[in-house]
């Protein structure tokens, strides 16, 4: 996406200091996987972000997005201002207002906290292995 100029694959919102993958997955640690995605505003809005978030995944399941589940999988955005959370908030109320899911968005929207960076064997897991998109 023009004005996107970098993004890192990790883990956010939860309580165990510097998780790993292996602890992601227990269910355990509270994180979420996230994408931290750094943008040019100039280029590309905050909004138009969260809007393609909506658009790329099923925000209606809790906990599961395809075959993937557990709390590591719910839908969330996690926001860095007070201005991100009324964006977020406002896409998330339009999409619901204009029924364009059959069932309800079960997003949470919650204030940031550390990122911790997944493992390096995660950064552009399907491109390393020749793929260029998921089939959620």
């Amino acid at each position: 996406m023009p004005g996107v100029l970098g993004t890192a694959v990790g883990y956010e919102g939860g309580h165990t200091l510097n998780p790993t993958y292996k602890e992601v997955c227990t269910d355990g640690t509270g994180h979420a996987e996230v994408v931290q995605i750094e943008f040019d505003p100039a280029i590309v809005s905050y909004r138009q972000l969260v809007e393609a978030f909506f658009g790329l995944h099923d925000p209606t399941t809790l906990n599961r997005q395809g075959p993937d589940f557990g709390t590591q999988y719910r839908s969330a955005v996690f926001t860095h201002s007070d201005e991100q959370v009324q964006i977020a908030s406002a896409v998330k109320a339009e999409l619901t207002e204009a029924k364009k899911f059959s069932r309800p968005i079960v997003t949470e929207i919650t204030p940031a906290q550390t990122f911790y960076r997944a493992e390096e064997y995660h950064q552009q897991y399907l491109a390393k292995r020749g793929l260029s998109s998921c089939k959620i």
